[in-house]
């Protein structure tokens, strides 16, 4: 084995967000970027020599090259065990799994999540710890820290190693093994949910429509759904991974998951729908006539979770992100057990859940998941959500009217200012920074400010501190207004506005959009988000 040491300097922006380092394809594919960073990983986790690490990702344009790139620098660093999904795919959850399984020391994932894919779109690649979520802040920020000093990598020089089959191969020293990237994520669905009881709701009629957006949950689906389930098929739609998603945004939200969102508003819409992202760990839910947002879907699934085998215990606790609307805070209090509130990130939640005080949380950005592994997980949502139907004997419809009658509804939107020029974005964050000591007591668009603050969050098991995470405006009668700036995009900026509002009694119907008119005004009111982005309308409402 010919190791080669490569000399190299230091690549300004290489900081890791709360998904890892995220920039465009062609950026990743300069000389040097993705060696720089991926030994820079090496370096801020303290070295891998002997360690058994995870490859795989979503399949995106480049991931290929990249992940041979990476084989040959863990061998060179002396990685003891390599374990790589089949073609180099693993969901974003499978790869969790995997760690957790196998007792790895962690892994590296190859994605952009919901970005489009593509030579001129997005790449991305993030490190999960042993435990099998992402990297706590202590080791981005290591991993920050090494690749303003790097001098240099070290990589092999070798063919490419053959990821197409199951099996073993050397690298060097180094054993790298290819693994089915569905079978053991197939396996752990089993021991959580009632396929019992879901063959025989998809056995008696219930039609189901699972849009993959041509991204890495398809081959998952297909098991699940099809063949283990006996779903029809065809069940799975956009089901074959593309390097560019079918030239799609794979991001399951009402706007680009458009052609599900017809299908489930028509009159023959089938009984159940349903979407993932670029990396399985986001979803979208919807019923025959109705979409079930993100933050309604996290609070119904606390609800019932204890109708699936692998919760019958109950829940140790909920958590949501700060943005996320606060109807499982009403689904808590009412099943008497804590509701924790983090910053946006998975990451946030790990500590929680390695120290049992949660068992289910969720993001307002379409992410859900329990204790079974450490990551957001769009099918495990799914086959929940299909738990609780096939249980209750209930429609989504009829459950969504259920639970707000017997928790009211938080009416909720997010919208986003996506490519925002970056100083205007911060300026309009800066302004209203300042105000908020002021803004207690005032009326704004007919509602009063109870409350304004810029969230800081105190984690109860380590002790640690994140602050400045977004702005947060409680007004009177249960509305509430968030702002923050993304770290997901590649360019620019992304500001994201979330508008919040409670309705006690019914009737419940209606479009979001009008129930949160008098939000919307208050936000425009308090924050001048016109002018700041020179956006008439956000981009995106979800």
């Amino acid at each position: 084995m010919r190791i080669e040491t490569v000399p190299t300097t230091p690549i300004a922006g290489q900081k890791p967000g709360t998904s890892g380092l995220r920039k465009k394809t062609r950026v990743f594919m300069k000389r040097h970027y993705l060696e720089n960073f991926v030994a820079s990983i090496f370096a801020g986790i303290g070295g891998v020599r002997g360690r058994t690490l995870v490859l795989g990702g979503d399949g995106r344009y480049f991931a290929k090259e990249a992940a041979q790139v990476i084989l040959r620098m863990m061998a060179a660093h002396g990685v003891a065990r390599a374990i790589v999904g089949a073609g180099g795919l693993l969901s974003t959850p499978a790869a969790s799994n995997l760690i957790r399984q196998r007792a790895a020391d962690g892994g590296i994932i190859l994605s952009a999540s919901h970005n489009p894919g593509g030579p001129d779109a997005d790449f991305g690649v993030k490190f999960n710890a042993a435990n099998g979520g992402p990297a706590p802040e202590s080791v981005t920020d290591a991993i920050f820290a090494a690749t303003r000093e790097i001098e240099e990598y070290r990589i092999v020089v070798a063919e490419d190693a053959d990821l197409s089959a199951p099996g073993e191969h050397r690298l060097g020293d180094m054993v790298v093994e290819v693994v089915d990237p569905v079978a053991d994520y197939a396996d752990l669905m089993e021991t959580l949910f009632d396929f019992d009881a879901l063959r025989a709701l998809i056995g008696g009629g219930f039609r189901v429509r699972f849009d993959a957006m041509h991204a890495v949950t398809g081959p998952y689906a297909r098991e699940i759904l099809e063949n283990r389930l006996g779903a029809p098929e065809g069940t799975v739609v956009n089901g074959t991974p593309r390097e560019d998603f079918g030239g799609g945004h794979p991001d399951p939200n009402p706007v680009w998951a458009r052609e599900l969102m017809d299908t489930m508003l028509a009159e023959d819409a089938p009984d159940f729908g349903a979407a993932s992202d670029g990396d399985g760990d986001r979803n979208m839910i919807l019923g025959r006539g109705v979409y079930v947002g993100p933050s309604d879907s996290l609070a119904v699934l606390t609800a019932n979770a204890h109708l699936a085998p692998g919760y019958a215990d109950g829940l140790a606790g909920a958590a949501r992100s700060m943005p996320t609307s606060r109807a499982v805070d009403r689904v808590a209090a009412a099943k008497g057990i804590d509701c924790y509130e983090t910053p946006t990130g998975w990451k946030f939640f790990g500590n929680l859940l390695d120290a049992g005080r949660v068992t289910i949380c969720g993001e307002e950005s379409a992410g859900t998941g329990s204790d079974h592994v450490r990551e957001k997980d769009g099918l495990w949502a799914v086959l929940l959500w299909l738990n609780v139907l096939a249980v209750r004997e209930r429609s989504v419809a009829e459950i969504m009217e259920e639970h707000w009658a017997r928790y009211g509804r938080n009416w909720y939107s997010r919208h986003d200012y996506e490519g925002v020029d970056a100083e205007s974005a911060e300026g309009l964050m800066r302004a209203l920074r300042a105000r908020l000591p002021d803004l207690p007591g005032e009326t704004v668009a007919g509602r009063t400010v109870e409350a304004a603050d810029e969230f800081s969050y105190h984690d109860p098991v380590d002790g640690s501190t994140s602050s400045g995470q977004g702005i947060r405006i409680v007004l009177g009668g249960g509305g509430r207004i968030v702002l923050r700036l993304s770290g997901t995009g590649t360019e620019g900026a992304t500001l994201r506005v979330y508008l919040e509002d409670l309705q006690e009694e019914g009737p419940f119907g209606g479009d979001p959009q009008d129930a949160l008119a008098g939000m919307i005004a208050a936000a425009e009111g308090l924050a001048g988000i016109r002018e700041a982005t020179g956006r008439d309308a956000p981009d995106v409402a979800t």
